[in-house]
């Protein structure tokens, strides 16, 4: 093995939970339930399905622009002090110990990504970031995933990506890598197939350990 490939949002910073908490919120203003296999359809994608949900809803009455703008207040009240999930920092120091080569691929924008992790004095331990901005197709296609083992000049097998979602995991296995599953509040529900293996938190085994596993 010679990388490790982050997915970020839900994973690094359970981000997915409060977008979750901060969106139904915003819908029993406009008298509708979101419920988490609705919502379970875009984690670790983009909004396509959420919006395409939205309107199924509202009808003509649907402004997305609306919705998004209320429940990004939301948002921004419940994530205050952001904090990685248990057993990140130890796994990202864990592999520049062991000299692997480490890189993001995500479904999310570049700006977000790199404000989230210098706030989280993260960002010095990715040798690349591979987000939406840099492929025409994000997760569940295999684009990211392949940019990444691109970049750092290596093949899909000689990686392990760590995921939260469906679409990250159908994304990774497309790309042809191994796949482990640490899941948040909101995906944890979901049927995962075909991965590698399946942690609750990055805390429960070491990154040593899982590669062991793993490999």
């Amino acid at each position: 093995m010679k990388a490790i490939i982050f997915d970020f949002d839900g994973l690094i910073l359970d981000t997915e939970t409060i977008w979750y908490e901060s969106y139904k919120e915003t819908m029993k203003s406009y008298k509708c339930d979101l419920p988490l296999e609705q919502f379970s359809k875009c984690i670790g994608s983009d909004d396509t399905a959420l919006y395409a949900y939205f309107k199924e809803q509202l009808g003509d009455d649907c402004n997305v622009q609306e919705i998004e703008d209320a429940a990004k207040t939301f948002y921004e009240k419940k994530m205050t002090a952001p904090v990685a999930r248990a057993g990140v920092k130890e796994y990202l120091e864990d592999a520049k110990k062991l000299e692997y080569k480490i890189s993001l691929a995500t479904s999310s924008s570049k700006m977000w990504v790199t404000n989230y992790l210098s706030q989280l004095n993260l960002l010095h331990y990715f040798d690349i970031l591979i987000t939406k901005d840099d492929v025409d197709k994000v997760k569940p296609a295999p684009d990211l995933y392949l940019k990444a083992v691109d970049s750092l000049n290596i093949n899909p097998s000689e990686a392990i990506a760590f995921e939260d979602s469906l679409n990250g995991l159908q994304a990774a296995l497309a790309a042809g890598l191994k796949c482990v599953i640490v899941p948040n509040p909101v995906t944890e529900h979901l049927a995962f197939e075909n991965h590698h293996l399946r942690l609750q938190s990055m805390a429960d085994m070491s990154l040593s350990e899982v590669i062991r596993e793993v490999e």
